[in-house]
């Protein structure tokens, strides 16, 4: 085997025996869907890509020169923006076409599903905040949790993209369509408990591998862009933040397989962005930019 899917493979193999032991042995002790013992292991298996991806560079691949590691804000910050912004849209699209279609009650003031998350942890409905306060509030958390979403976008698509693509005969989306595939697989114990779709676990994992596909492509675009993992991380973030939990707390906090931003309905924003993406070969990498010329090394940029 190649030194390629030599690297592949243990990823793989580290990155689900890291988290799903880990899941398992939470969910022996059980787990009620949206419990805080649920999130909480969520957030333990999220470094696990990470972990995998930095022993398979250690050991195996023997660097991290690839690995996308700086910021690169002077020169990639409109694609910084864009991940953080973009799920706003993609949200008020997918509540629009739920409130034409019938699909789900939507409440543009989120109040009902800040009430019925409040009244599902036993506690009274606090102080309800205006609508762009909340928007505010989400675009705040996506910059706040970016660094743990880094724990999945450092192995998914700084790794395991990246070397299927290698190895792809020059075809990105060959490797997006695959990474997606195993990263929602990853997720699967956690979907079979409920923690996506928790009246549909069967149905939803099956949702949940076509949206898995396309934000591989889209957190793959802005990680060929920016050429760095941290945008990928903050469209991830953003995607969770702003973009599926404004969704859910606007159909009153009851997360369906056809009314939420990873469910049928978000399959349209974020299967235009992908189509998009696709078509214009925005998968690939941007050429690198010639050396700089003797004495101006210090012109480069470090962020």
């Amino acid at each position: 085997m190649s030194q390629r899917g030599t690297g592949v493979l243990a990823y793989i193999v580290a990155a689900f025996s890291i988290s799903w032991t880990l899941w398992y042995g939470l969910a022996g002790q059980g787990w009620e869907p949206g419990s805080s013992d649920l999130r909480w292991a969520v957030l333990q298996g999220a470094f696990a890509p990470a972990l995998a991806a930095i022993a398979v560079r250690l050991w195996v691949d023997k660097g991290f020169g690839d690995a996308g590691l700086r910021l690169n804000l002077r020169k990639s910050w409109k694609y910084y923006l864009l991940a953080w912004f973009l799920p706003l849209p993609g949200m008020a699209l997918v509540l629009l076409l739920a409130q034409t279609f019938g699909l789900a009650e939507v409440d543009w003031t989120f109040r009902s599903g800040l009430a019925a998350l409040a009244a599902s942890e036993g506690g009274a409905a606090p102080d309800m905040p205006g609508p762009w306060v909340m928007v505010m509030f989400s675009l705040a958390s996506a910059a706040m949790t970016m660094p743990i979403l880094f724990g999945e976008e450092f192995g998914w698509r700084g790794y395991l993209q990246q070397r299927i693509f290698r190895g792809g005969r020059g075809k990105p989306l060959i490797a997006a369509v695959v990474t997606g595939c195993i990263w929602s697989l990853w997720h699967l114990p956690l979907n079979l408990q409920g923690y996506n779709f928790p009246d549909q676990p069967l149905a939803g994992a099956f949702v949940f591998t076509v949206s898995c596909i396309l934000l591989s492509i889209i957190f793959g675009w802005f990680l060929a862009a920016s050429g760095s993992i941290w945008c990928a991380s903050l469209a991830h973030a953003s995607t969770n933040a702003v973009g599926a939990s404004l969704v859910l707390l606007a159909t009153g906090g009851k997360p369906g397989i056809m009314a939420a931003y990873l469910g049928v309905l978000g399959w349209v924003p974020l299967g235009l962005l992908a189509a998009w993406i696709v078509a214009t070969g925005r998968l690939r990498p941007a050429p690198e930019e010639p050396a700089p010329a003797p004495g101006h090394e210090h012109e480069q940029d470090v962020l």
